[in-house]
């Protein structure tokens, strides 16, 4: 039987909702379409937007207003890399910052020579960076990180605890990490969020770490289905998918569901009734 042509049923705890975007247009892309060389240059060591890039982020930042995403969202998940935090901030932060000594921003203004003004940490979703959604790892420069203490006062609202070291221990200048690795280590990172008690989740990452970690996915499906779960992502695309926990991983209970038989009463089910027939014609 043709499994890919028949619909799949999951309890609805046992899902979660993910919003998956890659980063805006930063400058090693531009450089690297031109001479992919370009990619190898520390000209380019932890890449920031550049102008069209926060365009990009305007309008999908207007898109997810729009389509009442940004009100979904309980969690936002970023790569530690600058480009990937200017785009967090931008879709899904809060509106003008207002200086005040109680609230911190999410991002100091000119970040990355932006040009940009502070973005406001109010009426937005928790922002949190994690290591292992980084782009592929090693001799490129623009994806080697700057240490977490600079991104800490650039990102003041930004929540950087879950990184274990202040200098950038993964990237090696001389070692890139295979494609089987990167999709071993988008595993482990889809793993690991269901740990997170957050249901409707937003993960602004990067091209070549989707593209390796989705390609695991889908082979149980229609090909064009296939092809939609694994095709590479533009700058500033957002897709959206629901993943599912098939291994009983998560320990979140269900929210929804209702026991029935409040007050108790009888409840004799009609296929009983059906069984029990068929047992005493046999």
């Amino acid at each position: 039987m043709d499994t890919s042509a028949r619909p799949s049923l999951f309890p609805l705890h046992r899902c979660k909702t993910l919003h998956l975007v890659r980063h805006a247009q930063g400058i090693h892309n531009v450089e690297g379409d031109k001479n992919y060389k370009a990619y190898m240059s520390p000209e380019y060591f932890d890449a920031h937007i550049n102008p069209p890039g926060w365009q990009q982020v305007d309008n999908l930042c207007k898109h997810v207003h729009e389509c009442g995403l940004a009100k979904r969202i309980d969690l936002v998940i970023a790569s530690p890399l600058l480009r990937t935090l200017q785009t967090a901030v931008g879709v899904f932060g809060g509106e003008g910052y207002t200086v005040r000594t109680d609230i911190v921003p999410l991002m100091v203004a000119n970040t990355g020579n932006s040009g940009r003004a502070a973005i406001s940490s109010l009426n937005c979703p928790p922002i949190v960076v994690v290591e292992l959604c980084r782009e592929h790892l090693g001799v490129h420069p623009c994806d080697k990180r700057r240490n977490i203490s600079d991104y800490q006062f650039l990102f003041p609202a930004i929540d950087f605890s879950l990184i274990e070291s202040d200098e950038d221990t993964w990237w090696k200048a001389d070692i890139r990490e295979t494609k089987e690795e990167v999709a071993a280590r988008g595993l482990k990172f889809l793993n690991w969020l269901w740990t997170r008690k957050e249901k409707e989740i937003a993960i602004v990452t990067h091209s070549g770490f989707l593209f390796h970690t989705l390609n695991a996915f889908g082979n149980d499906c229609h090909p064009l289905v296939k092809k939609e779960i694994c095709k590479h992502f533009t700058n500033c695309e957002l897709r959206s998918m629901v993943i599912v926990d098939r291994s009983m991983m998560g320990l979140d209970p269900p929210t929804t569901n209702y026991p029935g038989k409040i007050p108790p009463g009888l409840d004799l089910r009609s296929d009983v009734v059906d069984e029990k027939t068929e047992e005493r014609s046999i």
